[in-house]
């Protein structure tokens, strides 16, 4: 099998030696400079950044108060001095058929994984949490424990990735919120098709199944009579602990990660819907219609959220690519709106929207809607790629892995 590209620069690097910092790589991507034919940053670009003050040190792993007035995101934040990202993932062992959490990591041959399971047994901790959303409700200590364990690993001490299923990172959230009409290009486009009825004065939603999830190189049957199927690349925040009450200010202490969520859409489904008042329920959580992943990167990896660009490829095509600083309503006011009487629990998440550019606002928009045989890819640029590939029924609401899918990379 080929090895599984999830969009993150395949540096070489000696697991004892590589000490760089995630780069700060605010206002600075372009076309042409990824793994989608993006510029990777090397590790004399990462050293140079590090020591020019751009990624700071000293600071202790936990969840961070990386927050500021006003819903905006401070970008005065401390980085702190670590091998490695933590870039945590549920996934199916294939040596044991068993699902199990732990962190991949990536390397010039095409990464591996630290299990976690395998790591709590061989230091002696047995109760060490076996899910995602334990992982996250364990709090600091669980991360601080994984983090050693990262920081220690050698490269015999990895699964390969070749022995691993991606599954959705958080499988069994309590609460999935996605936020719609979070673009004013999107909110322009379903205005004009007739996709909402009305202009939000704060913060709206709607439920994300957790029956619908499925992981990064999942392939996704498209229902018989569905021909309006569209793609909604949007950025994910996974909450770390319990919040209620919560104030924009304080509102990124909440968070600790983020990952990307292609919120496919019937836009058939859709319509009806809206037309009979009722609030995306069938159009958005066929099973399948929720691909999440591939993994969570924490909070801490991310020099800014607001700064970030979100892109859709087809076939290699680019759809879409939007900043993050587009959002109208940020983490802040999310959080402060939905926590006000309702507790938001460790693992629950927030989908931020879908940008401008979907295929049901173009004037070809019947040429874009997905089809079986087509690979879509939704990436944070430069960080993470989601990959699937749309294929024909095969099944009420079958998922299946595609090992066929080509790797990039």
């Amino acid at each position: 099998m080929q090895k599984m590209d999830v969009g993150v620069a395949e540096q070489k690097f000696n697991l004892k030696e590589h000490h760089a910092h995630a780069p700060d790589r605010r206002g600075t991507a372009k076309p042409g400079q990824d793994h989608l034919g993006h510029d990777r940053l090397d590790l004399k670009e990462q050293e140079g950044r590090k020591k020019n003050g751009d990624c700071k040190k000293g600071h202790e792993i936990g969840f961070q108060n990386l927050s500021s007035a006003h819903g905006r995101y401070s970008t005065d934040i401390h980085k702190p001095s670590k091998p490695f990202a933590m870039r945590l993932i549920t996934f199916l062992n294939r040596q044991t058929n068993q699902i199990e959490i732990g962190c991949r990591i990536p390397n010039s041959t095409g990464g591996g994984v630290l299990r976690f399971e395998e790591a709590a047994a061989r230091t002696g901790k047995s109760q060490f949490p076996r899910t995602m959303k334990a992982f996250f409700r364990a709090g600091e200590p669980a991360l601080t424990t994984a983090r050693r364990w990262v920081d220690e690993a050698t490269e015999s001490s990895l699964l390969p990735i070749e022995e691993i299923e991606f599954l959705p990172p958080m499988m069994d959230a309590d609460k999935f919120l996605c936020v719609g009409k979070n673009y004013r290009k999107h909110l322009e486009e379903l205005t004009r098709t007739q996709l909402i009825k009305e202009i939000p004065e704060e913060p709206t939603g709607f439920i994300k199944l957790n029956s619908c999830l499925v992981g990064h190189e999942a392939t996704i049957s498209r229902p018989a009579g569905i021909t309006r199927l569209d793609y909604e690349p949007e950025l994910v925040f996974v909450i770390g602990k319990r919040a209620l009450g919560v104030t924009k200010a304080e509102a990124f202490d909440y968070v600790a990660g983020v990952t990307v969520l292609n919120d496919l859409t019937c836009r058939d489904l859709q319509q009806r819907e809206v037309a009979s008042g009722s609030r995306f329920w069938t159009a958005k959580n066929i099973p399948g219609f929720g691909p999440l992943g591939p993994e969570i990167i924490t909070i801490d990896e991310i020099a800014n959220p607001y700064d970030l660009w979100l892109t859709c490829q087809v076939n290699g095509e680019e759809r879409m690519r939007v900043n993050t600083e587009e959002q109208i309503w940020k983490l802040p006011d999310i959080l402060e709106h939905f926590s006000r009487f309702i507790p938001i629990e460790p693992g629950d998440m927030f989908s931020t929207g879908a940008p401008g550019g979907v295929a049901v606002g173009k004037d070809n928009a019947a040429e874009l809607f997905l089809k079986p045989g087509d690979v879509v890819e939704c990436s944070i640029e430069g960080v993470m790629t989601l990959r699937n590939r749309i294929i024909d029924p095969i099944g009420p609401g079958s998922v299946a892995l595609d090992p066929s899918i080509p790797a990039r990379g």
